[in-house]
């Protein structure tokens, strides 16, 4: 099955965040495809990939970036399908709010849905319901998921009143 969805970033640096968007898409056996595009130092190629992404069956895209944060508004202005955002905490940030405010303040007419600070799973799943807008058994996946976390808190309520706050 051909890549649905394409998580890049602009450095290796950032896959230690990333990582986490391309577990939960196995999860959900999602096709995807991972690499780095940076936007300031490789930027014909991020023009390349973001122009041809649609062509080669993309989906949707995860960018995640760090500091100044333009890849994934970058991508986003220069592909016709969904972009999701993931700021990433990196070595050169002011505690994160520099990459979150770089993805979140988006011009009108450029749109890039944006997750919380390293939360790439977020993406992950995100990219997942918009898939699912089409795809039946990736719906069931997903309210299967659902069901698990509601089971996972369940768990943890039980625990907590067996056991009180200090244990």
């Amino acid at each position: 099955m051909k890549n649905q969805v394409s998580i890049i970033m602009g450095s290796d640096s950032d896959l230690p965040v990333m990582k986490a968007a391309a577990t939960i898409l196995t999860e959900f056996k999602i096709p995807f495809e991972l690499t780095i595009v940076s936007a300031h130092r490789t930027p014909a190629r991020m023009v390349e990939f973001a122009t041809k992404a649609h062509k080669r069956g993309i989906k949707v895209i995860i960018a995640g970036a760090g500091g100044a944060a333009h890849l994934p508004g970058m991508v986003a202005s220069l592909t016709p399908i969904p972009v999701i955002g993931v700021p990433v905490k990196s070595s050169n940030s002011i505690d994160g709010w520099d990459s979150i405010l770089s993805i979140l303040q988006m011009p009108n007419g450029v749109p890039v849905a944006t997750v919380a600070l390293n939360a790439s799973k977020n993406a992950g799943i995100l990219a997942a319901k918009i898939l699912a807008s089409s795809d039946k058994n990736l719906f069931k996946k997903l309210l299967n998921y659902k069901k698990r976390l509601a089971k996972e808190v369940e768990k943890k309520i039980e625990k907590l009143e067996k056991n009180g706050w200090d244990s």
